[in-house]
């Protein structure tokens, strides 16, 4: 009795099953259909961004290669192309080695490329300040210090990357620039920092002492 009871209910079963499969199987097949898309398109995509990646190193290593090579013009084509279409990360590299080559021909030009790096809201904090920096080391023999003052002292705070040269190319600027209240209160913040490194201590020590001879300090 147990045996047939069985058989109805597989019976039902296979029904009710035929039933959902009627109702539901085309539902079924196109979501596998899909996941099978989408799993097939995310690797194409893995796949090209890993090329796109690829070939943008080879073309970064290609124009640092000219650089290198003093072929400066070819370089900062190079790297001109690269900043407009290589990968995120390269486009960013290859801004600043623009930039860089800039410097070597027409400082103007340099300085131009590095603010609008700086400028850029797509950048992150850090590289926004090394532009910052780069193009501050460019004009602190030409600038005035309120010029370098105003470039410059955002960089100078205690959660930011480059801190300790923002602080060191302030007091350079300022003892150039003759202000050396100005140029002391830097050198005194890199000296009395506990985590300022070992060569930029020694370095705002030796302007420490030059203030001190000069007794305007």
């Amino acid at each position: 009795m147990t045996d047939i009871f069985n058989e109805v209910d597989e019976e039902v079963r296979r029904e009710q099953l035929k039933k959902l499969w009627e109702r539901y199987g085309t539902l079924v097949i196109a979501a596998c259909v899909l996941v099978v898309v989408a799993v097939g398109g995310w690797r194409g995509y893995e796949w090209w961004q890993t090329k796109k990646a690829a070939e943008a190193g080879a073309a970064f290593e290609q124009a640092a290669s000219l650089a290198e090579a003093g072929r400066h013009q070819e370089a900062e084509a190079a790297f001109g192309k690269l900043a407009s279409g290589g990968t995120a990360g390269y486009r960013v590299l290859a801004r600043l080695r623009e930039a860089a080559e800039f410097a070597s021909t027409d400082r103007s030009a340099a300085v131009k490329a590095y603010d609008q790096i700086a400028s850029d809201g797509g950048g992150g904090q850090a590289i926004r300040d090394l532009a910052n920096l780069r193009a501050g080391y460019l004009l602190v023999d030409g600038s005035s210090y309120a010029d370098m003052l105003a470039r410059l002292e955002p960089l100078t705070a205690p959660d930011r990357a480059f801190r300790y040269s923002a602080r060191e190319l302030l007091a350079l600027s300022a003892w150039k620039t003759g202000d050396m209240s100005a140029a002391r209160k830097w050198t005194d913040m890199i000296i009395t920092d506990p985590q300022t490194p070992p060569a930029a201590r020694s370095r705002a020590q030796v302007l420490s002492e030059l203030i001190t001879a000069s007794g305007k300090g």
